[in-house]
This record gives C-alpha cells, structure tokens and sequence, in this order.
C-alpha cells in the first residue's frame, strides 16, 4: 500500500465529509436566502417537465440502491434469504434502467439549459460545474457498471468498495481494501468525493431540504374589500 492509495482512501473521505457538513452550516447560517433550487421554471417549462422526472427518478432509485449496496451487509441480505446473484441481477437491472434514466434526463437539463436564452442567462459558473461534476459522476458509475457485467464477468464491490466505505464511518479506514479494485470503480469513488466537496456551495443543497414549516405556518391574512366584513366572526381554515 502506497502513501497515494492512504491519502486516496483513508484522508481524502474525511475531507470530502468535513467540507459536506461544514459547508452546509456555514451555508445554512451566512447564505440562508441563497439556499434555493434557483427554479427557472418561469423561463421554459417543456423540455423541464420531461427532463426534470426522469432525472429525478433516476437519481433516486441510483441513490436508494447506492445506500442499499455500500452500508447494507452481505451476510445481512443473505440472512433474509436473498442470494448474491438475486441481488446482483437485481441490482444490475435496475441500475442500469435507472442509471440511463438519469443520464437521459440530465442531458434534457443541459441542453435547455444551454439553448434557451434566459435559463442560460440565469446559469451561473456553479451551475456549470455542478453539472460538469454530477455527469462525470453518473456517467462514470454506468460505464463501471456496464463495463464490469457486459465486458467482463461482473465485479462484487461488495466485498471490496461497500467494506470500505462503512471503515470510513467507523472512524477505521481501510485504504487495502481499494488497492485491487478496478479502475472505473476508483474514478467514479473519486468523483462521487469530489461531487460532496461541493455539494454545499450549490443549488444542491435543495435535496436536504423539506417543507416541514408548511404544517405549522399561521394562516395568511388577507385584506379584504367586502363591505360587510366585520359583520361577523370569519370562519376559521384555509377557506
């Protein structure tokens, strides 16, 4: 094991982590009006409502299966009676659709925001690297994907990347675990590292957000021009 494959894997993870979480605070405490999706729905909204579902679908199952592959066990999936190679084939069908889901919507984003004049106006040098960053990370995660099970015999990162990546939670990383794993998994590890590094600073932060101040919001007072207001009591709710 090298010095390069110790900072790779055993400091570079705890970086990408502080600036994720640090990052967010200091977002959330000196740039709270900032914390936005910037919508540039106002501008065009055909290309958004297809490219937008099938982005986010696809990201979201991507995501769903990603917590599932790298903190979920083997041995815990197998004790429920799933086999390696039902989950393998689950896993490699439904990352795929998905995977290419995202890439397809992704690219709908990119070109309207490139070819419709104020939504490109309204791009900002973070949104650009944004978006630079989040398709190396996608596209690099497909062409593992599809490189490991198309190309070769498949590769079972779960006995290499998903080990590692729970060593780095319990504060015991193990950078041997990553010295024989191919290539495209290292780069889209890396990427995936790099895309936390800057999440904080851009429209991204919206996935943390929840409208959970909706439930509790008093009601919204309007001024009304009704003579006869005043004449008795309004009735309570939303009408």
């Amino acid at each position: 094991m090298s010095g390069t494959d110790v900072l790779l894997w055993a400091g570079l993870p705890y970086v990408a982590l502080a600036m994720f979480v640090g990052g967010h605070y200091w977002r959330y405490r000196y740039d709270r009006f900032g914390w936005t999706t910037r919508s540039s729905q106002l501008y065009e909204a055909r290309l958004l409502r297809v490219g937008s579902p099938l982005f986010h679908f696809g990201i979201l199952v991507v995501l769903l299966g990603h917590v599932g592959g790298l903190l979920i066990p083997d041995t815990w999936t197998e004790a429920v009676g799933i086999t390696e190679h039902a989950y393998h084939v689950t896993a490699v069908v439904l990352g795929a659709v998905a995977g290419f889901c995202t890439i397809a919507g992704l690219a709908i984003l990119i070109y309207r925001r490139r070819t419709v004049g104020p939504v490109f106006s309204a791009t900002t040098r973070n949104d650009k690297l944004m978006y630079a960053v989040l398709t190396l990370v996608i596209v690099l995660g497909l062409a593992a994907t599809v490189a490991a099970n198309v190309g070769g015999d498949g590769y079972d990162y779960r006995t290499t990347v998903s080990p590692w990546f729970r060593s780095i939670f319990a504060l015991r990383p193990d950078p041997d675990l990553m010295t024989g794993v191919p290539i495209l998994f290292k780069a889209h590890a890396l990427s995936a590292l790099l895309l936390f590094c800057i999440w904080p600073f851009t429209r991204l932060v919206h996935m943390l957000t929840a409208p959970v101040g909706y439930l509790t919001r008093p009601y919204i007072v309007y001024r009304s021009r009704d003579p006869r207001l005043g004449e008795h009591a309004p009735p309570r709710g939303w009408g």
